[in-house]
């Protein structure tokens, strides 16, 4: 059976996502995409003719991300007209399901090299008006299974956790701290390719979002920002997140913990990886930096909306055959804090071991782009340490979360 390796993975700088104040801000999306998809061909000498599919994760898909964001990359990239794409969404795990999807498809012994991963304009979809609904606006939907918000599904699940104020704005310190000691280090330059402008200049050579100025006594100054999505009605009858969550925890006092400086950064970017099966690396002369041993999916209930990381990563464990203590690092996507304070809490995993480099909240989140950048951030910092394994999770709208467990070879 064939392996499916890891080639190389790049990824962009990340721009904060305004229209009026990124660097990528007049970038079309497509542009992201394909600078990667140039630069896998030119670090790796690949033959473009043998690349079997493009698969990128795209979460908001209208407009300049709409026709097929893979496909129209890839003709960016002057790849050959024969080179097939599939843009994807599963929402904030868009781009880690494109690398599966990949992955699967080499192990499945039907492909031989896929390039995946994703991209978002998130200035761009702030231009968007209205903003697409997760449940596309069916009433029906609404009434079965309704969906909050994501931020204020973040402070319920604090207030059933216990998690305070003080857990949350710790950890986006902590974040912070991190990322910029890895950005003081040089420890992102490996893998990231700066975008360039009509005239071949850099539009940005390193990440654009950390507040490296950030202090507990500025985080505590944020006003909670999703306590007015408490009483929003969730569907046509007027049901609130209030009247569900009382109704399932009657009692319950729900203290909103999540703001602008503890919730992800809005930003602009993309990643992508090159997967090639083991016989055909070995034809070409390809060095892998890394084989994936797992790849999985879960679900979860829709109400609390980002509980799926834990699901999926035991899922993913059990298929590698692993458990925790087997992975060297593991890179949580921080959506809100909760999340990976909820991840370690769960599956009894340190802080040390999760987000070494910081996370979403101090380096942002490209809704689509955000798994495959994660990814090649994990590879990266695994080689750095000399380490093994590692695993990826994101929560994803909809609750729902990919996981996947790579291993360096």
């Amino acid at each position: 059976m064939p392996e499916a390796w890891i080639i190389d993975a790049v990824r962009t700088p990340r721009a904060i996502g305004k229209v009026d104040k990124g660097a990528y801000a007049n970038v079309h999306p497509q542009e992201l995409f394909a600078t990667l998809l140039s630069a896998l061909e030119r670090r790796n000498a690949l033959k473009t003719g043998d690349v079997d599919d493009v698969i990128a994760g795209c979460s908001i898909q209208q407009g300049k991300q709409g026709g097929c964001l893979a496909r129209m990359a890839a003709l960016l990239a002057g790849w050959p007209y024969d080179t097939p794409g599939l843009t994807i969404d599963r929402f904030c795990g868009s781009g880690l399901s494109a690398v599966g999807l990949g992955a699967m498809g080499i192990l499945s012994g039907m492909q031989r090299v896929v390039v995946a991963g994703g991209a978002e304009s998130m200035s761009y979809i702030s231009t968007l008006s209205p903003r697409p609904l997760p449940d596309g606006g069916n009433p029906r939907l609404r009434a079965k299974s309704p969906l909050p918000r994501p931020g204020v599904a973040a402070d319920v699940i604090a207030a059933l956790e216990g998690f305070t104020r003080e857990d949350t704005d710790g950890l986006a310190l902590e974040s912070q701290k991190r990322a910029q000691t890895a950005i003081e280090n040089g420890y992102f330059t490996r893998s990231t390719v700066p975008v360039e402008d009509e005239a071949g200049r850099p539009l940005l050579d390193r990440e654009e979002y950390p507040r490296p100025d950030t202090t507990l006594q500025k985080l505590a100054q944020l006003p909670p920002v999703y306590a007015a999505l408490y009483d929003t009605p969730l569907d046509e009858a007027g049901t609130t997140l209030r009247h569900l969550v009382e109704q399932r925890h009657p009692g319950i006092e729900v203290k909103h913990v999540h703001h602008a400086g503890n919730s992800s950064g809005v930003v602009d970017g993309a990643g992508a990886v090159l997967l090639a099966s083991s016989d055909y690396a070995r034809a070409q002369g390809l060095k892998p930096r890394a084989r994936i041993r797992a790849v999985a999916t879960a679900g979860d209930d829709p109400l609390m909306m980002l509980n799926a990381p834990v699901p999926a990563t035991r899922k993913a464990l059990a298929i590698a055959g692993m458990t925790t203590k087997d992975v060297d690092l593991f890179e949580v996507n921080e959506a809100f804090a909760v999340v990976p304070l909820k991840f370690m809490r769960d599956l009894g995993v340190d802080s040390a071991r999760v987000n070494v480099n910081g996370g979403a909240i101090a380096l942002g989140h490209p809704i689509g782009g955000t798994g495959a950048i994660l990814l090649g951030t994990l590879l990266d910092e695994l080689e750095r340490r000399d380490l093994g394994v590692g695993l990826v999770t994101l929560c994803a709208n909809g609750a729902m979360a990919p996981a996947m467990v790579i291993e360096r070879i």
